[in-house]
C-alpha cells in the first residue's frame, strides 16, 4: 500500500535503535542505559504526581523544569529549551537552525540519527572524515557551511574533544550555528555550556536518559542564546505545544535537583569503565579513549561481528555496527555494573581461548 506514501517517505532510511530484547536473564550492554536506577527522589516525585491533576494539561512552557535546568547551569530560563528526549530536541534543531543553502557538516562516523533528520527535512549535508585515530579535527570544519553538529564525546567511538578545540571552532566559525550534542558528557568530558554566554551561535543539547537514569521518561533540553531558543520554540509550538507531560516534568526536576545522587552514580560508572578498559587491554583488545558510559573496542585477531554473536550465545548483548566499514571490527560496550563487567570479561576469556 506504499502508493499512499508521500514522496519523501520513499527516500528515507530510518534510524535503527539498539535492540531491546524480550529475553530474560541477559546482560544488556548494548543501548548505553545507566546501570543504576534513578534517584529515589524521582520515584517519590512520580508518586506525588499520580493524582487528580492528571486530568489537566501540563504547563505548555514547562516553566518549572526550565527554571530547574537554568539554575543547575547558572543560566536564565530563556536560554533553555525542553523536549521529549534529546532526539526530539535535535529534530527541532535541524528544522529551526540547520537548514540553509550551505551544507550541514558532521562527522562521517557519528550518531546515525543526523543523516536521518537531514533526509526527513531535506537538508543538504557533508560528511567530515574522522582522523585515522577516530578523532574530530576542528580544522576540517573550517569551510563554508550552513551549520555544524557533532556529539562530544562522539558516538559510537566515545572519544572526547577538548573544550579548547571547541572554542577554537567557535572563534572562527561565526556565520552558522555550532551544535554540541552532549548526551554522554557527564561521564568525564568537559561541557561546552560554559561558553554559551560568549558565543551566540553555540547550542548545547543534553538528555536525562543517560547520567540521570531517565531513559524511560524521555526528557531532553537545549541550552543557548535566547535567539536560538526562540527559534526552537517557534518550531515546537507549530508542532506540539504540550511536549512535556506532568510525570516527565516532575521526575526530571527531582533528578536535576539531586546532585549528590547524580555525582555518586556518574563516578561509579566512570570507575567501572576504567577497570573494564584495563581488563580488556590485558586480553589484547584495543580500546579507544572514552569520556562516555560506553567503550569502543576491537581485538586484532577476532572479527567484531563474530565476537558479538559469541557473546550473545553467552547471554551478553553488546552493539556492533557493520558500517562504515572501518568501524566494523569494533564492538560498542555499554558500561554496566561491576558484576556485569566481570561476567563480560569472563565470557571473553572463554571465547578468546577457543
Amino acid at each position: 500500500m506504499s502508493q499512499y506514501w508521500s514522496k519523501i517517505v520513499h527516500q528515507l532510511t530510518p534510524y535503527v535503535p539498539g535492540e531491546q530484547p524480550k529475553i530474560d536473564n541477559l546482560v544488556k550492554l548494548n543501548t548505553n542505559e545507566n546501570p543504576y536506577g534513578p534517584s529515589p527522589k524521582v520515584i517519590e516525585a512520580l508518586k506525588l504526581e499520580a493524582a487528580d491533576s492528571l486530568r489537566l494539561y501540563p504547563d505548555p512552557n514547562s516553566d518549572a523544569l526550565k527554571d530547574a535546568i537554568a539554575g543547575a547551569y547558572h543560566l536564565n530560563a530563556n536560554q533553555v529549551f525542553v523536549g521529549n528526549g534529546s532526539d526530539e530536541v535535535l529534530a527541532h534543531v535541524f528544522q529551526a537552525l540547520l537548514k540553509h543553502d550551505q551544507p550541514l557538516l558532521f562527522p562521517d562516523i557519528t550518531y546515525s540519527f543526523y543523516p536521518v533528520y537531514c533526509g526527513l527535512y531535506e537538508i543538504e549535508y557533508k560528511l567530515v572524515p574522522l582522523t585515522a585515530s577516530f578523532e574530530i579535527e576542528v580544522n576540517d570544519y573550517l569551510q563554508p557551511n550552513g551549520g555544524i553538529i557533532f556529539p562530544n564525546p562522539n558516538a559510537p567511538t566515545g572519544i572526547p574533544l577538548a573544550l579548547a578545540k571547541i572554542e577554537k571552532l567557535l572563534q572562527v566559525n561565526k556565520q552558522s550555528v555550532v551544535v554540541i550534542d552532549e548526551a554522554y558528557v557527564d561521564f568525564g568530558t568537559e561541557s561546552a555550556v560554559s561558553l554559551i554566554n560568549r558565543y551566540p551561535n553555540l547550542l548545547v543539547t543534553h538528555t536525562l536518559s543517560k547520567a540521570r537514569s531517565l531513559a524511560g521518561l524521555r526528557v531532553g533540553y537545549a541550552l543557548g542564546n535566547p535567539a536560538l531558543i526562540e527559534a526552537l520554540i517557534r518550531v515546537k509550538d507549530s508542532f506540539n505545544s504540550y511536549p512535556i507531560d506532568r510525570f516527565a516534568s516532575a521526575g526530571a526536576i527531582a533528578a536535576i535537583e539531586d546532585t549528590a545522587y547524580f555525582d555518586k552514580t556518574s563516578q561509579q560508572v566512570i570507575a567501572t569503565r576504567e577497570e573494564l578498559v584495563k581488563n580488556l587491554r590485558e586480553l589484547g583488545f584495543e580500546v579507544l579513549p572514552s569520556g562516555a558510559n560506553f567503550i569502543f573496542a576491537q581485538h586484532p585477531n577476532h572479527d567484531g561481528a563474530k565476537l558479538t554473536a559469541k557473546l550473545r550465545e553467552k547471554n551478553i548483548i553488546v552493539r556492533h555496527f557493520k558500517t562504515p566499514t572501518r568501524i566494523a571490527p569494533y564492538m560498542r560496550i555499554t558500561i554496566g555494573t561491576d558484576a556485569q563487567s566481570q561476567l563480560l570479561v569472563s565470557a571473553l576469556k572463554k571465547i578468546l581461548a577457543l
